[in-house]
């Protein structure tokens, strides 16, 4: 963890439990404002991510042609 986040989480549990939640109301908009699409894998989704990624490096996909759309 580098240094800056360190200091924002430390900043963040000195704060009463009521600014918390402000603050992390405040910390999510600026996020959404700045990535509307910002979105948190779980653990899960990730290694499903991962997964199909190295198949799509390693050249393993499926045809568009050879898929049942129906």
């Amino acid at each position: 963890m580098t240094v800056q986040k360190q200091e924002i989480l430390t900043m963040y549990n000195t704060l009463p439990e009521a600014e918390q939640g402000l603050s992390y109301e405040l910390l999510r908009r600026l996020v959404l404002a700045w990535d509307p699409d910002f979105s948190k894998s779980t653990p899960s989704e990730r290694t499903d991510l991962e997964e199909s990624e190295c198949d799509l490096k390693e050249g393993h996909t499926v045809r568009m042609e050879d898929i049942d759309w129906g």
